[in-house]
């Protein structure tokens, strides 16, 4: 069996790895994973990781889940995929139907990609497409939060305010109108309705000025979670709803990441009562097994394109592998294991166990903030608390903490400054304390100068 050392070299004459400079693993050696149990990962010469992040936030139940495998293996034997285009199969229906069921009132239609990037890409082309097939002229632009993130490819980058992703390929790139975002950074939690107030004030004018020209308000729902894990309350979201049906304009929730119970509900939509008008899913939907996300839209929607094949106002996008059958089968054993058992409520335990084990950052010089929504707890680290001074970005002490987890077996992948737990649902306490102790550990490192 190959060692560690052996599949890095490999690796590196022929890999190229995402938002990765390359250059790096001169220095930080990659972690080559050979399997995957529960929360833990191994690695080639036998050394143990908890996965802390999720694997980038897919793993709801655990790596090598049994139920999933078992699905994924017996659909495998039945049908791997079939083209979706004039072909059905019962998989995606089923899937489509338990998605209605479970979302938000008025999400009625499943439209089936292959990532979160190209689910945000097709309800931006459906919102639009839909202004244009009802007969509104000049809606052309969307609404956007400060510090968001919805993908990489170039819709999804062009609706984002994420600088470091999208600087370099700004001349290709749509230019959004940007509303400040409701963000509640180091706040008391008593505070953060009446900021989101603020906030919504200020979308208002934005509004007022370029309400002609809006197909849509995209939004990533009570966490901008490649923004830093910034945090928000429920209730922006309802003062939002209540706005876009003013406004006339379309309101799209990227629950890309926040969805099936990282936020603490099913979907962080639920918390302020609201149903947007797209949804976007993916990541949690097969339980990170496979590939695959989800645009839910209204009936509303659907009738827009609804018509003889010669009025051309069909939605013509199509990706090859859409509603695969075997993300499906994996799909629908995620949806099956949240049946079984009170997740949520099972989560609400875990989630006090993350911050009871992370308490003694509350007194930590280099801690400026610790937030949590959900399963989904993060910590500030600051060059100094009183007043706040940020680190520099240029000194990278997130990849201190990320070394030092790695030594004491555990996979952090701290956002710049940001420390943060993204775990699966099948996390021990015992296992949280370990992550824990890796992640104040390297906090300490980090900051010791």
């Amino acid at each position: 069996m190959a060692s560690n050392e052996a599949i890095r070299q490999r690796d590196l004459a022929v890999l190229w790895h995402p938002t990765t400079q390359m250059k790096d693993h001169e220095w930080l050696p990659l972690l080559p994973v050979r399997s995957g149990h529960g929360v833990w990962l191994e690695d080639m010469d036998g050394k143990r990781y908890i996965d802390a992040i999720s694997s980038w936030w897919v793993n709801l139940f655990g790596h090598s889940n049994k139920f999933i495998s078992a699905a994924v293996s017996e659909q495998a034997h039945c049908l791997e995929h079939v083209i979706l285009a004039g072909v059905t199969h019962e998989p995606a229906v089923r899937l489509a139907e338990k998605l209605v069921a479970i979302t938000p009132p008025g999400l009625d239609r499943v439209f089936f990609a292959d990532s979160g990037s190209s689910a945000v890409e097709i309800s931006l082309k459906m919102s639009f497409h839909y202004w244009r097939n009802t007969g509104v002229e000049g809606r052309n632009r969307f609404v956007t939060l400060s510090n968001s993130y919805h993908g990489d490819t170039l819709g999804a980058l062009g609706v984002g305010d994420a600088g470091l992703f999208k600087e370099a390929y700004q001349p290709l790139l749509m230019e959004p109108i940007v509303a400040p975002s409701p963000d509640c950074f180091a706040l008391p939690r008593d505070q953060w309705d009446a900021h989101a107030s603020l906030r919504l004030a200020e979308l208002r004018q934005l509004l007022v000025q370029h309400r002609d020209e809006i197909c849509a308000m995209i939004i990533e729902p009570l966490i901008q979670c490649a923004g830093g894990m910034r945090m928000y309350p429920p209730s922006y979201l309802t003062g939002l709803r209540q706005l876009c049906d003013e406004f006339n304009i379309h309101l799209i929730a990227d629950e890309i990441a926040v969805g099936f119970g990282r936020a603490g509900s099913m979907f962080a939509c639920e918390q302020g009562e609201i149903s947007p008008d797209f949804m976007c899913l993916s990541k949690g939907l097969t339980g990170g097994y496979l590939p695959m996300s989800a645009v839910m839209t209204s009936n509303k929607v659907y009738e827009a394109f609804y018509d003889e094949y010669t009025s051309l106002r069909g939605f013509l996008h199509s990706h090859s592998y859409t509603g695969n059958a075997l993300a499906c089968a994996a799909a629908l054993a995620t949806m099956e294991l949240f049946e079984a058992r009170d997740v949520l409520a099972d989560n609400r335990v875990l989630a006090q166990q993350m911050m009871d084990a992370i308490s003694p950052l509350h007194e930590h010089p280099h801690i400026g903030d610790i937030r949590q929504t959900g399963m989904v707890l993060a910590m500030e680290m600051v060059a100094q608390r009183e007043p706040m001074i940020q680190y520099d970005w240029k000194e990278r002490r997130g990849m201190k903490v990320l070394q030092y987890g790695l030594q004491h077996g555990v996979l952090l992948r701290p956002i710049g400054n940001t420390v943060y737990f993204m775990p699966p649902y099948i996390i021990q306490e015992d296992e949280i304390a370990q992550m824990a102790k890796a992640a104040m550990g390297g906090i300490d490192l980090a900051t010791a100068d």
